[in-house]
């Protein structure tokens, strides 16, 4: 994780550097913004990746020496199946569309996302898959 967060930190600074240059030769301010939204989106993530390599153990990828065979193993836990995700897109869709439809829209799509949301948190905590 640190060979990541070293690229995004200097991914910010080169996009900042970017954003300047664009800025002050175009005077527009659309362009200007969104690059120094994706500055700020590059620390973020780059914050991120090198606080949490602090706080876990030394990866493969961070040593210089290691052959690919030293990163297998379990590499995390993924929900075999969930149908809460299907609500949420659906919900999602339903309030991207009351923005052209009309703000009525909004009240059939939070009830659906604020289930699929309440579903997804808590999937593991009732039924069958309660163990995992």
């Amino acid at each position: 994780m640190k060979v990541q967060g070293r690229m995004f930190m200097w991914l910010s600074i080169f996009v900042l550097a970017t954003a300047i240059v664009y800025g002050v030769w175009s005077k527009e301010a659309a362009g200007t913004t969104a690059l120094f939204m994706a500055f700020g989106l590059c620390i973020m993530v780059g914050f991120y990746l090198g606080f949490t390599a602090r706080r876990i153990d030394t990866l493969a990828q961070d040593n210089k020496e290691a052959d690919v065979a030293d990163e297998a193993g379990e590499v995390g836990f993924f929900s075999p199946h969930s149908w809460q995700p299907l609500a949420l897109g659906i919900g999602g869709a339903l309030a991207f569309l009351g923005v052209a439809i009309g703000w009525w829209l909004l009240y059939f799509s939070a009830p659906l996302i604020m289930l699929g949301l309440f579903g997804w948190v808590f999937e593991y905590y009732r039924g069958e898959n309660r163990t995992q």
